[in-house]
C-alpha cells in the first residue's frame, strides 16, 4: 500500500498529533492551531481541517481495529447497565448507560419512565 503522507511536506507525526488533538479533545480548529503554534509548529486551522478530512477516517479505522484486538484478547470483557436521574428543563428523566469494564460509556439513552419497558427498550437498541 502506498504511503498516504507522500505528498505532504509536514511529517506524519505532526499530522497525526494535530488530527488526534482535534478529535480526542473538545478543541476547535483554531485552538489546535494555537496549541501547535505554542509548541513551535506553524500551521493554519484550514490545514488542520484538510488533514482531518483526509486522515480522520484512516485514523478512526486504525483505532477501531486496535480496540477490537484488545477486546478479543481480554477474555473477561464485560459491560453493565447503569442508571441515574437527570433533570431536563425541570423534569426528572432517567439516563440509562451501557458502561464497559474500563468505565467507558458505550451508549446512553434518556427516558421519562423508569420501568421494565424502558430498560428492555434500551437493551434492545444495543
Amino acid at each position: 500500500m502506498a504511503n498516504p503522507f507522500r505528498y505532504f511536506k509536514t511529517s506524519p507525526e505532526v499530522i497525526r498529533l494535530a488530527v488526534m488533538m482535534y478529535v480526542r479533545f473538545p478543541l476547535s480548529l483554531r485552538n489546535v492551531e494555537d496549541i501547535l503554534h505554542e509548541v513551535g509548529i506553524d500551521v493554519s486551522h484550514e490545514t488542520v481541517r484538510c488533514w482531518w478530512n483526509r486522515f480522520g477516517p484512516m485514523f478512526a479505522s486504525e483505532i477501531r481495529r486496535k480496540r477490537a484486538q484488545q477486546m478479543r484478547s481480554f477474555p473477561q470483557w464485560r459491560w453493565h447497565l447503569d442508571e441515574m436521574f437527570v433533570r431536563i428543563r425541570g423534569e426528572t428523566h432517567y439516563l440509562w448507560r451501557a458502561v464497559d469494564h474500563e468505565g467507558e460509556v458505550l451508549e446512553a439513552y434518556v427516558s421519562k419512565t423508569r420501568d421494565r419497558e424502558a430498560a428492555f427498550g434500551f437493551c434492545a437498541r444495543r
